[in-house]
């Protein structure tokens, strides 16, 4: 009866074995799995950043041109919607990519006209692991930044005073202009949005 118990005990040892061995694979395959998800979701960060960046970049220059025109409301359409807009923001946007540990692959107009598009990768590989070619695997991502106007306006009647300003209304917020005491001007963030598309 000894005999048979260690014998029994024996034979459940290779099967022990390779139990063991089979949930320490899972584990290591998991935590790759979980390491290139995490390098992943990084290049994902640095990618939104840059994009909005730039996406900000543009915006601040238009809302800075239309202060310049603040006393031209003729021009003001043209400059809310971007028309003639320059997209020259991707040098923010390489800086942004940095901060996060990654660098722009490409960057330039996204889908709309006012809108960039930015791919980046990460600086460091995936990393050794259980899965082959890790080490030499870099994380990419991309994200779309779009600047949308936020305000309207209507220009002065024609029978109004020749510097009469429009009336703008910013989301709901209005600004009553006063072309002799142009203190108190709304901000960039005021005037465009600036969001994460897609």
């Amino acid at each position: 009866m000894h005999t048979r118990r260690c014998g029994d005990a024996g034979q459940a040892f290779p099967i022990y074995i390779t139990m063991v061995a089979g949930l320490l694979f899972l584990a290591l395959a998991y935590f790759a799995v979980g390491q290139a998800t995490v390098n992943r979701s990084g290049a994902q960060t640095a990618a939104d950043a840059a994009a909005l960046a730039a996406a900000q970049e543009t915006r601040d220059k238009l809302a800075g041109e239309w202060l310049e025109r603040v006393l031209d409301p003729a021009t003001w359409d043209d400059i809310f919607n971007g028309r003639g807009a320059v997209l020259d923001g991707c040098g923010r946007a390489n800086q942004f990519a940095v901060q996060n540990d990654a660098e722009v692959r490409s960057c330039g107009q996204g889908p709309r006209p006012l809108s960039y598009k930015v791919d980046v990768q990460s600086s460091e590989p995936v990393g050794e692991s259980i899965v082959p070619g890790t080490e030499n695997q870099y994380a990419e991502a991309s994200a779309i930044a779009v600047i949308e106007s936020r305000c309207g306006f209507k220009l002065p009647a024609e029978n109004a005073p020749a510097d009469a300003l429009p009336t703008l209304d910013c989301s709901g917020q209005k600004w009553i202009l006063d072309p002799d005491d142009l203190t108190d001007l709304p901000a960039p963030e005021d005037l465009f949005d600036v969001h994460l598309a897609g």
